[in-house]
């Protein structure tokens, strides 16, 4: 894996998806309330995905390991911290996603899913409060973003690093020459 700035990554994603402090309090404070239909939330998230034909050979022979991986995902939602290590959780997730060959696609599809599971709990949980119900669609939104932002940094970091191999491969240059070049090239 590439050296990532972790802490700068985290600082840039959570103000792109605009995960404030007030919105990580928000998802902590709605996470009891939450929580339960969780478990519901994953066996439908598995359940449509299992009827995505292009999806079949990412599940096969885990996905009962796949779904308690994703359950104790859905809980840190709601428990944070959503700190440094998060994101470096969440860039191993990502990565992990490289390694298999998921299309990008498949995340961002994902995060929708969850979103439709989430926000329906947020509606039955806030029908009386509509100022409260957009807050949590708000902080649901932070969140889901903010963790697709890091693992999506993955992806982008192994396309940058396949085309690396395939110059270095192109022009013969040793990865130290090309390093030395290129911290000469920084100074």
């Amino acid at each position: 894996m590439a050296q990532i700035d972790f802490e700068t990554l985290t600082s840039y994603a959570k103000s792109f998806a605009g995960l404030t402090p007030e919105r990580e309090k928000l998802l902590i404070e709605i996470g009891p309330a939450v929580t339960p239909c969780l478990p519901r939330i994953t066996e439908a998230f598995y359940a449509k995905l299992t009827s995505i034909p292009n999806a079949a050979p990412f599940l096969e022979s885990r996905l009962e390991l796949l779904k308690q991986t994703h359950l104790r995902w859905l809980y840190s939602l709601f428990t944070g911290p959503f700190d440094t290590a998060y994101t470096q959780s969440m860039y191993k997730v990502g990565h992990v996603h490289v390694k298999v060959n998921l299309p990008v696609e498949f995340m961002a599809g994902g995060m929708a899913l969850i979103a439709e599971g989430l926000i329906g709990k947020v509606e039955n949980l806030y029908q009386n409060d509509a100022e409260k119900r957009l807050e949590a669609h708000g902080a649901i939104n932070a969140i889901l973003g903010f963790t697709l932002i890091v693992m999506q940094q993955s992806f982008q970091n192994a396309s940058l690093h396949e085309e690396l191999q395939k110059f270095l491969k192109i022009t013969g240059m040793s990865r130290t020459l090309f390093d030395n070049l290129a911290a000469a090239f920084d100074k």
